[in-house]
C-alpha cells in the first residue's frame, strides 16, 4: 500500500513511518510539500491524503484530478475542527473525498479510513450482487437533471433565473418540484407558483435533494402510486432528520444518502432481510446502483451499512451513522444501541426522536 499525503506538516513523516511500521503493516508514506504529477507515465499510488489548502492547488481540486486520473485510489480529506476556507468550495471537497478525516492526522484513523474503504469495495463485490443485478435487463438510469444541476451548482455564475430555466427543461420534474415544494416539507405558508420563487424558498442544496427524490422514485418499479408515494415519504422525512443529526460540511451527503437509502428497493430480485427471503439485501443492491451512477463513496458506503453500521471499521458518527438513526427512526425501528455508545451518542437518542417530522397521509392511487 503507498500512501501520498501533501501539505502537511513534513516534520511527521517519520513519525509516521514508525507508527505505521507498529502496525505491522507494509505501507509506504511520502509526505509531499506539492501534489505529485498524475501523468499516466507518474509513480502510482493507491491513497492520497490533503487538507483544504495543500499546496499551489486547493484540496477539492487535487480530489477532483485523483478521482479522474487515479479512480482506484483511496481519496482522504484532511478538515481542521472548524473549518472556514475563503474561496474553497467544502462541500466540493467532502464530495470528492471516500472519507474526511480532522487534522492533525492520526494514524489509527488512516488504517481505520483506509480498510474500511477497502472492506466497501470488497462487499459491492460480491458475485451475488452481481449476479442479481445482472439479470436486469434496465437498471434504473442515472438522475440526469440532479447531475446537471449538480455541475451548474458549482459554477460560482450560476444564478436562480439559470436553474430555474434548467429544472423548466422537464416540465413533469418541474411540475412535481412545484406540488412538492408546497408540501408540508418544504411549504413556508405561501403557495409557490413559477420555477424562480420555488428555487428561492427552497435554496440550492433542498431543491437538489428535491429532484433527487422526482428522478430516483418517479420512474416505474413500485407497484402502484400509494407505494412510491410512502417510500418518498420515508426518504423526505430520513433525509430532513439525517442533515440536523451531523452538521457541518457533511449535513448534506447524510441528507442525499438518506434520501436514497431504499432505492435498492426498486430493483427486482432483492431482499428486504426478513427469513427466507433469497438475494442481496436492497441495502447492498441499492449500494450498488449509487456506485454505478457515479455518487460520492460517503454515500454509496452510507446506504450500504444502513442496517449494520457496527460493521464498519472506522470509529465517530459520520455520514454512515447518521443514515442509520434517520432510516431506522422514520421506519419506527430501534437504532443500533450497542453501535450508539460505541460512538458515544447513545444519549442524543431521546432527542432526536423529537426532530422527526410525522408521516404525511398517502393521496391514494
Amino acid at each position: 500500500m503507498h500512501i501520498v499525503v501533501v501539505g502537511e506538516d513534513l516534520d511527521r513523516a517519520d513519525e509516521f513511518k514508525t507508527l505505521l511500521a507498529d502496525f505491522g503493516l507494509d505501507w509506504t508514506i511520502d509526505w509531499l510539500a506539492e501534489a505529485p504529477s498524475l501523468d499516466a507515465d507518474a509513480a502510482t499510488f493507491d491513497v492520497f491524503v490533503c487538507g483544504l489548502r495543500p499546496g499551489s492547488a486547493s484540496g477539492p481540486e487535487l480530489l477532483a484530478r485523483v478521482a479522474a486520473k487515479r479512480p482506484q485510489a483511496v481519496r482522504i480529506l484532511l478538515l481542521d475542527e472548524s473549518p472556514d476556507e475563503a474561496g474553497i468550495d467544502i462541500a466540493q471537497g467532502v464530495d470528492g473525498a471516500h472519507r474526511v478525516l480532522g487534522r492533525p492526522l492520526d494514524p489509527d484513523e488512516l488504517v481505520a479510513a483506509v480498510e474500511s474503504v477497502v472492506d466497501l469495495r470488497e462487499l459491492l463485490d460480491s458475485e451475488e450482487l452481481k449476479r442479481t443485478l445482472g439479470r436486469i435487463n434496465t437498471l434504473p438510469p442515472p438522475p440526469k437533471l440532479y447531475l446537471q444541476l449538480t455541475r451548474l451548482l458549482r459554477d460560482e455564475g450560476a444564478s436562480n433565473t439559470m436553474i430555474a430555466s434548467a429544472l423548466s427543461q422537464d416540465p413533469a420534474i418541474a411540475a412535481k418540484v412545484l406540488r412538492l415544494c408546497n408540501s408540508a416539507y418544504f411549504s413556508g405558508g405561501r403557495e409557490i407558483s413559477d420555477m424562480r420563487s420555488a428555487v428561492n424558498r427552497l435554496g440550492h442544496q433542498a431543491l437538489l435533494r428535491l429532484v433527487l427524490t422526482i428522478e430516483a422514485f418517479g420512474g416505474p418499479g413500485l407497484g402502484n402510486s400509494r407505494e412510491r408515494e410512502a417510500m418518498q415519504d420515508r426518504a423526505l422525512r430520513a433525509s430532513n432528520l439525517a442533515r440536523r443529526l451531523l452538521p457541518g460540511p457533511s449535513a448534506e451527503l447524510a441528507a442525499t444518502a438518506s434520501l436514497l437509502a431504499e432505492i435498492g428497493r426498486l430493483l427486482p430480485g432483492v431482499s428486504a432481510g426478513s427469513e427466507g427471503e433469497e438475494g442481496p439485501h436492497y441495502a447492498e443492491a441499492g449500494a450498488y446502483l449509487l456506485g454505478l451512477w457515479g455518487l460520492p463513496m460517503p454515500i454509496v458506503e452510507a446506504v450500504a451499512y444502513q442496517k449494520t453500521p457496527g460493521k464498519m471499521r472506522t470509529g465517530g458518527f459520520w455520514v454512515t451513522g447518521a443514515v442509520h438513526v434517520a432510516t431506522a427512526l422514520v421506519a419506527e425501528e430501534e437504532p443500533d444501541d450497542e453501535y450508539l455508545r460505541a460512538v458515544g451518542m447513545a444519549d442524543r437518542l431521546p432527542q432526536w426522536r423529537e426532530m422527526l417530522e410525522p408521516a404525511e397521509q398517502p393521496s391514494g392511487d
